[in-house]
């Protein structure tokens, strides 16, 4: 976990960085710090031989941007809200691997970032009942056979503001990725399914407080939603719709996109039946479909076993990676999986199936916030 000193300068870094400076990312990767950076900040052609005139001038000349960051840190912990620099290791990992995403996130909840599942559900504003009968069936009948998914979305209006409450509903977490500061809400209208959200998932976002919800943000927030999913959903699309957006953002990262099909005609399905047919996304019509293309179906097999209740064999067989996990958390326990990849070197889609195997040999077990625990 980042201190307060680090936190503060990651702050200072992202106001300077409103002004899309290029090259501030690629200095922090470089660097690996921002307390660093502005420590270094009268070489930082040293560091960043081709950093340009403007960011290597905001950088020397940040005390203003330093005031601003000391209001917003203070404003933070007055009223709970954690910051999260991109040295953090609670920093969404998926996020933090993508080439535009930002210095630090403001976080308000409980869910863990680096889940096992993470899958975003988007569509249009102007959900129909079609829609929403499909997000509560999907919701519902994925919690029957993946029950440990983190859903994201941007609590907009239309399948945004459904798909949080279905996930609700059905007990799972979700997290709201906003389009402005977390010292407002909007829409205000959402408030309710906010406050219940921020005690079952959270509240996210890259913008310090005192800034207003423009258009251009909500753009910003699409790669935030897409950047921390293994998958998109698109529910419902006009043809130039904005869930287009961010489908079109998870391709680029690499992210499976999926999409419902609707009737020919219906204004709302033209965007879900373009994309399908022009290979942008793959057609679902059920959860059963979105969890076998994801071959999630390991985790219903999980589920009953630890219903029917696991035996541990006491001397099991383990592949050389089995036994490298082993290790890892026989020197340092309950480890979330972002870090077991980190000190494997194993990558987190590898990862996953891998601690699945073990866990069902008896040798790790899940607990709450995506731990893994070595039994002993």
């Amino acid at each position: 976990m980042a201190d307060q000193q680090e936190i503060l300068n990651t702050i200072l870094l992202t106001r300077l960085n409103y002004f899309s400076l290029a090259g501030m990312l690629e200095l922090y990767r470089k660097v690996g710090s921002a307390t660093l950076i502005l420590e270094h900040k009268n070489n930082l052609r040293d560091i960043l031989p081709d950093a340009s005139d403007k960011l290597v001038s905001a950088i020397q000349n940040c005390e203003e941007a330093r005031k601003r960051a000391e209001e917003e840190l203070e404003y933070d912990i007055r009223y709970g809200i954690e910051p999260i620099p991109m040295n953090d290791d609670r920093y969404p990992q998926r996020l933090k691997d993508c080439d535009d995403a930002p210095l630090i996130l403001f976080y308000k909840g409980n869910a863990n970032l680096n889940q096992q599942r993470v899958i975003n559900i988007v569509g249009t504003r102007h959900c129909t009942p079609y829609g929403e009968d499909l997000i509560r069936r999907f919701i519902t009948d994925l919690k029957q056979l993946s029950p440990n998914v983190l859903i994201m979305s941007g609590l907009a209006y239309g399948v945004d503001i459904v798909a949080h409450r279905q996930a609700l509903a059905n007990g799972y977490e979700t997290i709201g990725v906003l389009a402005h500061g977390l010292d407002d809400l909007y829409p205000r209208q959402h408030r309710e399914t906010a406050a219940r959200m921020i005690e079952q998932g959270g509240l996210l976002t890259e913008f310090l407080t005192r800034t207003n919800a423009d258009k251009i943000n909500f753009v910003r927030r699409n790669r935030i939603v897409a950047g921390m999913s293994d998958a998109c959903i698109l529910i419902e699309s006009a043809a130039h719709g904005g869930g287009l957006i961010t489908c079109d953002i998870s391709q680029s990262y690499g992210r499976d996109v999926f999409a419902f099909p609707g009737r020919i005609g219906d204004y709302y399905s033209e965007g879900c039946n373009n994309l399908i047919r022009n290979n942008g996304a793959t057609l679902i019509t059920s959860a059963e479909d979105f969890v076998k293309d994801m071959r999630w179906q390991d985790d219903t097999t999980l589920m009953r076993a630890k219903q029917q209740g696991i035996e541990r064999n006491l001397f099991p067989e383990l592949s050389p990676e089995e036994q490298l996990i082993v290790e890892v958390l026989s020197k340092t326990n309950d480890l979330q999986v972002n870090l077991i990849s980190v000190k494997t070197n194993i990558d987190i889609s590898r990862l996953t199936s891998l601690l699945f195997t073990l866990e069902m040999k008896g040798v790790i077990k899940t607990f709450a916030g995506g731990m893994y625990h070595l039994l002993k």
